[in-house]
């Protein structure tokens, strides 16, 4: 990875200055990231793709953590779990602090019986110290009832210090490697949804530090395209460099489909295009179930023709990101509202 600062400030600069360019070549962009999708295979209803060199295959979509706390019945969230484990969603997203740890205990409850050998299991971590990522890695262990976590993720890593943080003497990276010295984790990412930029000074300081990450979680939706956009800005460097693709935020919480320019499905065939190995969903009840079923039945590649259709739709409602609040609000900054989670 060849990542210099005086690259990260000329996007920076120039970032208005080839919104235009961009807009132009959008459709074209998309369908090159197509072209480079992983290997995908059906079986049932799901399809299945490689999760960048690490060769594990993975549901095209993944279950989001956050959504299975939400339901006021514990029951109907574990229901959920189940149902879609037994249907072929295998990419299990989870993070330490969803609802105080509930969709962690929630989630180990339902991988009781068998369920816990037919998943990938992924949790995050908030902890930039050491000291705070050891607690917060033996949390999710015991509550996930689990000895080994497939994937952990460096969660939010939304400021541009969170990298130098992380990487630090005393920093949250000693506690993870040593988690997976140990065999408490096998593999290794970060998410994040606030900049393209922050994730790139992420890869930046990982490859000082010669480092390479497994995966990256990032929003990737119709409206990213056009704002501050990850698919642009970060998503090639992820293929080129092999590192497994996790999107999420397809329809920003809901918010996109405020917008009244784009369906879910059409929110989840766009993710599906672009080479992501897995589209982590938010689903809270059947019906949403069914629809990310549906999605997967339904996907097709879209053609560089239908790309264009669709971001030309969306674009005017994009430009100022008042659909991504994600990136414009701290509304979807948990570690920001209780910054004593970083350590």
């Amino acid at each position: 990875m060849d990542i210099s600062r005086r690259d990260l400030l000329k996007v920076a600069s120039t970032s208005g200055l080839v919104a235009a360019g961009l807009a132009a070549t959008e459709g074209l962009f998309s369908q090159v990231h197509a072209q480079n999708r992983p290997t995908q295979t059906k079986s049932g209803e799901m399809i299945y793709r490689i999760l960048g060199r690490t060769k594990e295959k993975v549901s095209l979509i993944g279950l989001g953590g956050h959504h299975i706390g939400r339901p006021k019945d514990e029951q109907e969230g574990i229901r959920l779990v189940r149902t879609a484990i037994d249907r072929g969603i295998n990419f299990m997203d989870n993070s330490w602090d969803y609802h105080n740890g509930g969709s962690e205990i929630r989630m180990g409850k339902a991988l009781r019986d068998g369920y816990r050998q037919k998943v990938f299991l992924m949790t995050k971590i908030d902890g930039r110290t050491k000291q705070a990522a050891t607690q917060q890695i033996n949390d999710s262990l015991k509550r996930l009832q689990t000895d080994r976590i497939d994937l952990l993720q460096h969660h939010e890593i939304i400021r541009m210090e969170d990298a130098d943080r992380v990487f630090a003497p005393g920093g949250a990276m000693e506690a993870v490697l040593e988690a997976q010295k140990a065999g408490k984790i096998r593999y290794i990412g970060f998410t994040g949804h606030k900049d393209p930029l922050v994730h790139l000074r992420m890869l930046e300081v990982a490859a000082q530090n010669n480092f390479h990450f497994d995966t990256v979680q990032m929003p990737l939706n119709v409206m990213d395209a056009h704002f501050r956009s990850f698919e642009q800005q970060v998503l090639p460097k992820l293929v080129s460099n092999g590192i497994g693709v996790l999107g999420m935020k397809s329809m920003g919480d809901q918010n996109i489909l405020k917008s009244n320019t784009v369906k879910p499905i059409e929110c989840l065939h766009y993710a599906m295009n672009l080479p992501t190995s897995t589209v982590i969903a938010g689903i809270e009840s059947m019906e949403i179930l069914n629809q990310a079923f549906e999605a997967v039945r339904t996907f097709k590649p879209m053609s560089n023709e239908q790309v264009k259709a669709l971001l030309d739709r969306t674009r005017s409602a994009a430009a100022k990101g008042q659909y991504e609040l994600f990136k414009t609000t701290n509304q979807f900054d948990s570690t920001a509202k209780n910054p004593e989670w970083l350590g």
